[in-house]
């Protein structure tokens, strides 16, 4: 017996009812600022001024992320008896709130029934963060990033001046009023492998107060051109490829250029920008120097951990190659035809040791890549 496979509608796509069911979540409604969104100056600037979303984006690394941190945090509350999605807000900002571990003292004040299993030491916020292999051991290195940073802060900012929101089912959570939270912890998860990475910090009133600061400023602007633009734009940053305000930020973008070229009105501009690339490239020959020099260095080395590094090696493996004979002998077993197709870089490299001029005609429709020739600019007299 035979099974046969059949094709669903090439119109059919699971990730069409993701998308859909994304759309009607309440954060992808709200109008309101998030603590989330102050990601960038300009783009919290319109959510303010409600200018319309334009730019759908690929969500589907944040959809995963989504799915992967909602079952995580259902999964703690049950277990740990943790306080989870929690709401948060003032007369500028909405947030939701991963975790909040509360102390001894502040879960006391509650009823019973909804105390944690066990008391944190500290009265801790929490933001749990998926990420990929790709950029994992940076986050190792580096830990949260000033944005990341910055959502945390006003969290707990918001817990520490209002309290939880007065909304259904956190009402005897909003009867506690301000809490002194003393924590906050950054819990990353990697999307790939499931490796689980903490950093955890004392509250800084000074950097809340730079958070509160960075708010106010937005709140302040009479619109959001005004405001900064704290990403490289669409095509340098994932970020704002994926911005729902991309075409009210980046207007004008001559057809096939790159969206930057619109921040260039002046030969100021220019001469500012190629001084920048020269800067640029002086750092990166100078960096791929040192590179190269401490590779070379190591390449006797065995693996290992050295200091705050792991050294590791891979590659070193056989390369392989099509067997051209082998597969001349599976055509004739088969009766196929064995192509006949003229070498092309043969046929150059003959002509060439002929002394002959290989013949060459323009690629219909096709140019090459336009590059970036800098030099020191020469003096006029």
């Amino acid at each position: 017996m035979t099974a046969t496979t059949l094709s669903a509608p090439a119109s059919l796509s699971i990730w069409d009812a993701a998308n859909s069911a994304d759309a009607r979540r309440p954060r992808s409604v709200q109008r309101q600022l998030g603590a989330s969104d102050t990601i960038c100056s300009r783009r919290a600037g319109y959510i303010l001024a409600g200018t319309e979303r334009t730019n759908a984006g690929d969500k589907r690394a944040a959809i995963l992320g989504t799915y992967i941190h909602q079952g995580l945090l259902e999964d703690a509350r049950r277990e740990y008896g943790w306080l989870t999605e929690r709401t948060v807000a003032d007369g500028t900002l909405r947030g939701h709130i991963d975790v909040v571990q509360l102390d001894a003292a502040t879960a006391a004040r509650l009823p019973k029934r909804h105390r944690p299993a066990e008391p944190a030491a500290h009265l801790t916020v929490e933001d749990v963060k998926t990420k990929s292999s790709r950029v994992w051991d940076r986050v190792v290195r580096f830990g949260p990033t000033a944005a990341e940073m910055r959502q945390v802060l006003l969290y707990a900012d918001l817990l520490r001046t209002v309290g939880f929101a007065d909304v259904p089912g956190q009402r005897y959570l909003h009867r506690l009023g301000p809490i002194d939270v003393q924590r906050i912890r950054f819990r990353f998860v990697c999307r790939d492998t499931g490796e689980e990475h903490i950093e955890e910090f004392v509250f800084d009133e000074w950097l809340a107060a730079q958070a509160r600061w960075w708010v106010d400023r937005v709140v302040e602007a009479d619109s959001p051109e005004e405001l900064r633009r704290d990403h490289d734009g669409p095509g340098l940053s994932v970020i704002c490829d994926n911005c729902p305000f991309v075409h009210s930020c980046w207007p004008g973008v001559p057809p096939g250029r790159p969206a930057q070229t619109i921040l260039v009105h002046d030969d100021e501009d220019r001469a500012k920008a190629l001084a920048d690339y020269v800067r640029a490239h002086e750092r990166f020959r100078e960096a791929k120097r040192v590179k190269e020099m401490a590779r070379a260095m190591l390449d006797d080395s065995p693996e290992g951990n050295y200091g705050d590094n792991h050294l590791g090696w891979g590659g070193g493996n056989d390369k392989e190659e099509s067997d051209v004979a082998a597969m001349v002998e599976l055509f004739e077993d088969a009766d196929l035809v064995v192509p006949m197709v003229p070498d092309e870089k043969a046929m150059i490299q003959i002509l060439r040791r002929a002394g002959m001029v290989v013949p060459r005609r323009k690629a219909a429709g096709q140019k090459t890549a336009r590059t970036i020739k800098v030099s020191r600019a020469r003096k006029t007299s």
